[in-house]
């Protein structure tokens, strides 16, 4: 059935499956604001937020994941600021600071922190290590690359498809982050635009990746992981809650996601990585929270639309969304 009459905007040709990827983030710019409690001693509606001394008071413990000590961080709302307090904490530049895994110090793209920190996961910040340059000739249109972004700015990549053509490049690694495509500067783009120009790339042609890999321990060094595996499912926190990262406007603290939105979560990120070549599960959190309310695939086009405009996501990946969140709420996995 036709779905997205009256879209605003008509839908770019897709980007490949294996050329771009959330991080994770994927959050973007970000509003300031304080932290608010959410879940049990919620306010009520109607009534004005409690005052700061009553917020609840999060404290999270960070190490750098190339070998630290233990630090203490508070008091961020967003990515950005979570960074800044990283780098603060061990008196780095917060540039350095290239993304964070969860409960592991090693390179691991299924505890990538994207938008959800569980209240008791333990925080690694990998920094910037050795810089590279590699030289890339582009002999199949898919390069096998899934990437991601950190929300503040880094495109890296997340996945290495096992027999494509940078699987054959041993200098190119999981978590490498991409500085420049043929010396046009990336710094500041999102993980689709990243995906588009590897996309673009003429397919027979030479081209040059300029690359970071994050500073390794002793115990990852000669370590090449080929990220996380499709279908593992994104990893929304271990302890009793979550903090929820959140592109526009304050911080929440809620309850673990629900059965249905795990999954749905899981399947909606799946999608975004075979329309897409990205994975985002804060995009796919933000996708299902939107659609699952919604009655029809022309609805949930609307709401993408009006909130996720820049994307201009195809109709028909719009459709396969509303199916995935459908299954999941049936219990169809």
């Amino acid at each position: 059935m036709p779905l997205g009459l009256g879209r605003r905007k008509k839908a770019p040709p897709l980007v490949e499956n294996e050329e771009a990827e959330p991080g994770r983030g994927g959050l973007g710019e970000e509003e300031p604001g304080p932290l608010v409690g959410g879940g049990v001693g919620r306010p009520q509606m109607g009534l004005p937020p409690p005052p700061p001394a009553l917020r609840p008071r999060l404290v999270f413990h960070t190490q750098l994941a190339h070998g630290s000590p233990t630090g203490r961080i508070e008091g961020f709302t967003n990515v950005k600021e979570l960074y800044g307090k990283i780098a603060e904490a061990f008196r780095l530049p917060t540039a350095e600071v290239m993304f964070c895994t969860l409960n592991t110090h090693k390179v691991d793209m299924d505890k990538l922190l994207g938008g959800q920190i569980g209240l008791e996961d333990f925080i690694f910040a990998h920094v910037k290590g050795q810089r590279k340059e590699v030289e890339v000739f582009k002999s199949e249109d898919a390069l096998g690359l899934t990437i991601t972004d950190n929300g503040a700015g880094y495109a890296f990549i997340k996945r290495i498809k096992e027999g494509s053509v940078i699987d054959h490049i041993h200098v190119i690694s999981v978590g490498d982050m991409i500085e420049a495509i043929n010396g046009q500067s990336l710094l500041g783009c999102r993980h689709y635009e990243v995906a588009r120009l590897l996309k673009e790339l003429p397919r027979g042609r030479t081209f040059t990746l300029k690359l970071t890999e994050p500073r390794k321990a002793f115990d990852m060094i000669s370590q090449r992981s080929a990220g996380g595996r499709p279908g593992s499912g994104p990893q929304l926190g271990t302890g009793r809650g979550t903090l929820r990262l959140r592109s526009q406007g304050p911080a929440t603290v809620e309850d673990l996601p629900s059965a249905f939105e795990e999954k749905a979560i899981e399947k909606v990120d799946d999608l975004l990585e075979s329309y897409m070549g990205i994975r985002d599960t804060e995009l796919a959190a933000t996708m299902v929270e939107l659609g699952k309310d919604k009655r029809n695939p022309d609805e949930l086009a609307e709401a993408l639309d009006e909130r996720l405009g820049d994307f201009a996501f195809p109709d028909e990946f719009v459709f396969d969304v509303w199916g995935a969140i459908g299954d999941a709420k049936v219990g169809r996995y």
